[in-house]
């Protein structure tokens, strides 16, 4: 059995598997406007949570919240279930679906997934794909990262459904249940552009958003004094790793964004919206700026001998732009018609 599912290639997995469900059941959205509705964009540098002993830093709301977000906010009604130490049940719960005609939305670890290349098999256990049909032990799967859907056997499936580590998926699954006949976009758009303004400006915590960001660059900068060279290149590699790696990271994410603004112009009839996009695009190339600065003298290889506070000015540069660009968009929503 094979549902009739079209794989849609997309910048980010969760983005994608909600779109790609969603337009099953005929309704379709692009991942940027399910990416915005659903408040993904945010930043944070977390001291306190630690991956492989080096502080988190994240350029997304936790996984699952931009589809738990968007879902609500345009009145879609989600089945989701997890199966803690049970995978067996797991597997056939997803088999039931199946067989009702429904392709089903999982969580799963992305090291033991076959298809992707060695090259790009890390611990990161957020991953989402879609599960379509199954032919004897093998599954479709449609996973938006990849130009092509792709296949798991039953074993295979079930190890990246149950991968361990940090935030394992515990069999986690999801489908809608429920849309409704017409959708408010422009209630829903409202909604999810306050969220993320509020995230990026009035999160009074100094860890979050561009008080976040400001915070990662003051502590970058001490980083060769307090933990020497070889632990300050760790701790600087980190922050490339989630910012290119891990999901779709910091730069990945402003340009979804920008094409979410680009979106909301039109649907608002608004061109206010279309400058503040080309100037996300902008501050993309920002990001992205840091990161090969960061890679580089990561690796020793910059030119720079003041590397770290080169790479943390720049990252001050680029609070004060984010700032400017979400006080401005937090003004335009809330005199929105």
């Amino acid at each position: 059995m094979k549902l009739d599912y079209k794989h849609i290639p997309s910048g980010h997995c969760e983005n994608g598997v909600i779109a790609g469900l969603l337009n099953y059941h005929g309704l379709k959205l692009n991942e940027a406007l399910i990416f915005g509705i659903g408040s993904g964009l945010f930043f944070a540098h977390m001291p306190f949570i630690k991956i492989d002993s080096i502080a988190a830093t994240s350029f997304r709301t936790i996984p699952g919240m931009i589809f738990a977000k968007a879902a609500k906010r345009m009145g879609i009604k989600m089945k989701k279930q997890t199966f803690r130490k049970q995978p067996k049940r797991a597997m056939d719960e997803l088999d039931k679906t199946l067989n009702k005609g429904l392709p089903v939305g999982v969580q799963a670890g992305a090291f033991h997934l076959t298809y992707f290349p060695p090259a790009y098999r890390f611990h990161f256990n957020a991953h989402n794909l879609t599960v379509y049909g199954k032919e004897g032990d093998t599954y479709f799967i449609s996973d938006p990262v990849i130009e092509y859907p792709t296949t798991l056997t039953y074993d295979e499936l079930k190890r990246v459904r149950y991968a361990k580590g940090a935030f394992p998926p515990n069999g986690k699954m999801y489908y809608p249940i429920s849309i409704p006949e017409e959708i408010d976009l422009k209630s829903a758009i409202k909604k999810g552009i306050k969220q993320t303004t509020k995230y990026m400006l009035d999160i009074p915590v100094p860890l979050f958003g561009v008080k976040g960001i400001r915070y990662l660059a003051k502590s970058m900068k001490k980083w060769p004094e307090k933990f020497g060279p070889k632990k300050a290149s760790s701790h600087l590699a980190q922050v490339v790793r989630m910012l290119e790696e891990i999901g779709t990271g910091g730069a990945g994410f402003r340009f979804i964004y920008a094409a979410f603004l680009q979106e909301v112009a039109i649907i608002m009839e608004n061109d206010d919206y279309n400058e503040l996009s080309r100037e996300m695009t902008d501050i993309g190339d920002m990001w992205r700026d840091f990161s090969s600065m960061a890679a580089k003298t990561c690796k020793g290889r910059s030119a720079d001998k003041d590397g770290y506070n080169t790479a943390a000015n720049l990252l001050l540069e680029i609070a004060d732009r984010e700032e400017q660009l979400f006080t401005k968009l937090k003004k335009l929503i809330k005199n929105a018609k």
